[in-house]
């Protein structure tokens, strides 16, 4: 039996960014990084009824009505769900994290707000409990429902979505050398346009492809085996359309790959790239030399070096 524990009056959350697909695993897989994500603060008051009081780090980009908004949406229906609608929130965003990135912006924001509730109240429901809310808060962002940023962004780790009648969601094995090279570079690609690119019909070849290469990065991250990991990160389905988006992609690839990566891809819908390393030294000089290209070709970048963040979010003291 879940142990509940003492109720809050304030609770302050991080969220981490994550990376979904990892190349193969279109809508199944994902990991969370350690930095950046996004920040939302809950306190308790009187007055009854949600309130979004604050956003900060969004430009002006995000909705500011509660029922529009991922987090206090996801939040709302957590209440309902718990029976809690008579209390009070206000509640705080604050985005450390670019949005329209391919770095599961919404989905850390909504964990965030999810966890934080959840700690606030003494944690009623566990961490995939959560999971649903978290979902609908993609629904509300992207018009897709899916969990592969929610689910490690919640989580921690690497997670496998293996279905969504019911939501099943696999916590995978990480080698203890894997890092993550991500570039985030300043150009736009809106994730529903670039959902709108992918076909809906695939040749059986490739669709066995795409199946053997999931089940080799699986087997990969089960026996340490970096070369399998690499090897099977291949996208014969998504890849090919998404790339025509991002500026430089193949010469990033191919720079990525020399510099010693195991692996190359899209973040989730883009435009940020990703690459798998041995050590967080390999994956600094993969970033490096990505950014390096990308400013020699007059576009602007952000970069991030991270191991697979195992905690997913975590409370912070002020």
């Amino acid at each position: 039996m879940k142990t509940v524990s003492m109720e809050r009056d304030t609770v302050h959350v991080f969220a981490p960014a994550t990376v979904a697909n990892m190349v193969c695993g279109f809508d199944v897989l994902g990991f969370a990084l350690y930095d950046p994500g996004d920040e939302v603060i809950i306190r308790r008051v009187e007055e009854p009824g949600v309130r979004l009081v604050n956003i900060t780090g969004d430009d002006g980009r995000l909705p500011r009505q509660v029922s529009k908004n991922t987090v206090s949406a996801s939040v709302v229906s957590f209440l309902q769900h718990i029976g809690r609608t008579n209390i009070g929130i206000d509640m705080e965003l604050h985005k450390r994290m670019p949005i329209g990135s391919g770095l599961g912006s919404s989905a850390a924001s909504t964990v965030a707000g999810l966890y934080a509730i959840n700690t606030l109240l003494g944690s009623p429901l566990s961490r995939r409990e959560l999971l649903p809310f978290a979902m609908q808060g993609e629904e509300l962002a992207c018009g897709h429902g899916h969990a592969d940023n929610v689910a490690p962004a919640l989580l921690g780790g690497i997670t496998l979505i293996r279905g969504y009648d019911p939501v099943d969601v696999v916590a995978l094995p990480v080698p203890p050398a894997l890092h993550a090279s991500v570039v985030f570079p300043h150009v736009d690609v809106p994730t529903r346009d670039a959902r709108q690119m992918i076909r809906t019909k695939v040749a059986l070849k490739d669709a066995v492809t795409q199946w053997g290469n999931i089940a080799g990065l699986v087997a990969g991250l089960f026996t340490d085996d970096y070369a399998l990991i690499g090897r099977s990160m291949q996208d014969v389905l998504i890849e090919p359309t998404r790339a025509i988006l991002i500026p430089e992609f193949y010469e990033m690839r191919r720079l990525a790959m020399e510099a010693g990566a195991l692996s190359f891809g899209i973040s989730g819908s883009g435009p940020s790239v990703f690459a798998f390393a041995r050590s967080a030294e390999q994956a600094t000089y993969v970033t490096s030399i990505i950014q390096t290209h990308l400013t020699e070709q007059g576009i602007g970048s952000n970069g991030y070096v991270s191991g697979i963040n195992m905690e997913g979010p975590r409370e912070l003291r002020d």
